[in-house]
């Protein structure tokens, strides 16, 4: 069988997860992202400011001017991304590095990790914070089968008719379902759920996950109109999840 090449001397597409936030880097980040950047001079990412205002945080002597940054948004010209992974061709390893969070989930990234496969070059997830996974952690809601969806649609008659089928889906599998909302639509949106899921569906809205703001609540429906909370503005993540059928 002929052996993949995933040798140690390969070029790394190295994985980056940066802060939820404007927190310390390092009250929620292991060492070992410090480590990795530290030798590191090229990066796509998703926002070239904010990168660099995150390595400088983190690594404050590392030379700003040695730092070459590919930019992956919305923006991007997909012909453009035919030359990001250069680096990696000329067998310098590289970090893919994302807003918030970890690159590739709820995030642009996946397509850069996509064309590093299928070129052979090493792919090195590395541990850090994920809004999902954290949100899914302090919901209390079924953490064996969930689904993210993203953002559902603008358009509102087909985004409650969206929530609806997600609710059903919920109850029919036993699945907790997970969402995205643009932050200032979150108020909007938390107002959407409430109007239109059962009364005895939970409901978690987790927000400013890992800040001094962060704040987690679940509860039925029904409950909720008993809660005052400023979503706006605030990155948060909102998940339900209905009972299984019967």
């Amino acid at each position: 069988m002929e052996e993949l090449n995933l040798k140690k001397e390969q070029p790394t597409l190295y994985l980056l997860p940066c802060t939820l936030g404007d927190s310390a880097p390092m009250e929620v980040l292991p060492l070992t992202i410090r480590k990795t950047i530290e030798p590191l001079t090229h990066f796509i990412v998703e926002n070239e400011k904010e990168a660099r205002r995150f390595i400088k945080r983190l690594i404050p002597q590392k030379r700003q001017e040695e730092l070459v940054l590919y930019p992956l948004n919305k923006f991007t010209d997909p012909m453009e991304l035919q030359s990001y992974l250069a680096p990696l061709e000329a067998r310098k390893s590289m970090g893919l590095l994302s807003d918030a969070g970890c690159p590739g989930v709820a995030d642009p990234g996946a397509v850069i990790v996509k064309r590093a496969h299928q070129k052979g070059f090493n792919v090195k997830p590395l541990v850090g914070p994920s809004s999902l996974l954290l949100a899914l952690m302090a919901s209390g809601m079924n953490g064996q089968s969930f689904a993210f969806n993203g953002y559902l649609p603008i358009d509102k008659k087909d985004r409650l008719r969206t929530i609806k089928q997600l609710e059903k889906r919920s109850g029919d599998f036993d699945q907790t379902q997970l969402f995205i909302e643009t932050p200032y639509r979150n108020e909007q949106f938390l107002t959407d759920l409430l109007r239109t899921l059962s009364p005895s569906t939970l409901l978690c809205v987790a927000c400013d996950l890992t800040l001094p703001t962060e704040w987690v609540y679940t509860a039925p429906v029904k409950a909720w109109k008993n809660v005052e909370i400023k979503l706006q503005k605030r990155p948060a993540i909102f998940l339900f999840y209905k009972e299984l059928s019967i």
